[in-house]
């Protein structure tokens, strides 16, 4: 597969497909990496869904964009994140949970505002319309594509919520009442210790109560993206891919 380093809106990103010499996409797929991790982390991602669905191979377009925060001043020099989380989610320590689902995170306006200006320039450039476009995301990535596709004028073709969880609840309720046509992928280890199982399933809840489609895939493990979850996610693909 190809793989070129662009900008598209305001963020970097890493354009992974196998198309075609002068093909155009047929539906694009954007993914974001999780808070502390690589502007790369989830690049390998686009090789193990096409080869999991061949047929992604020639016709989709993923795009993988690197959040605008660098964490090098906390000694990561390759991290980044989509805006900083509070001291006691990230240090692993007791968590209120309750207040962390009704708040807005500090930094997430920005970041909403990043991806929209990729997805406005990847939309111009593929002559795609976001009903062709599947956002997604691990973890944090998960939170800040989860905002931004329940905001968009237009409804993406699909959103991927991989170990993500709920933020902005009143917020993400009233909008998702309004979204109900969003088909969602959503994912969540048992025991995961980072973003605890039960706020994926209130998020779930959340979004199914509103009248959304959530196919969700429960798995015993942790902070991750399990196998069966990329065996989903790829056929999740495929019949964004085929629909019209």
């Amino acid at each position: 597969m190809r793989r070129v380093s662009t900008r598209l809106g305001e963020l970097d990103c890493q354009v992974v497909d196998a198309l075609a010499e002068g093909a155009s996409p047929e539906l694009a797929v954007v993914l974001c990496h999780g808070f502390g991790a690589p502007a790369t982390d989830l690049v390998p991602l686009a090789m193990e869904l096409v080869e999991l669905k061949p047929e992604l191979g020639a016709k989709v377009r993923f795009v993988f964009p690197a959040a605008p925060l660098s964490l090098s001043a906390m000694g990561m020099p390759h991290a980044r994140a989509w805006f900083n989380l509070p001291q006691e989610v990230l240090m692993g320590q007791e968590r209120d949970w309750d207040k962390f689902a009704a708040a807005t995170p500090e930094g997430l306006a920005q970041a909403r505002r990043g991806l929209m200006s990729l997805l406005s320039a990847l939309s111009a450039a593929t002559k795609l319309p976001y009903g062709r476009i599947v956002l997604g995301g691990f973890s944090q990535g998960g939170m800040v594509t989860t905002d931004v596709a329940l905001r968009l004028e237009e409804a993406p073709a699909g959103l991927c919520i991989l170990s993500g969880t709920l933020i902005c609840q009143d917020e993400w309720k009233q909008r998702a009442e309004k979204r109900t046509s969003l088909p969602v992928l959503q994912s969540h280890g048992r025991v995961d210790n980072v973003l605890a199982y039960g706020q994926a399933e209130r998020l779930r809840d959340l979004l199914t109560d509103a009248g959304l489609s959530v196919e969700f895939i429960p798995f015993n493990g942790p902070h991750t993206i399990a196998p069966e979850a990329l065996e989903r996610m790829a056929e999740f693909l495929h019949t964004r891919l085929t629909s019209r």
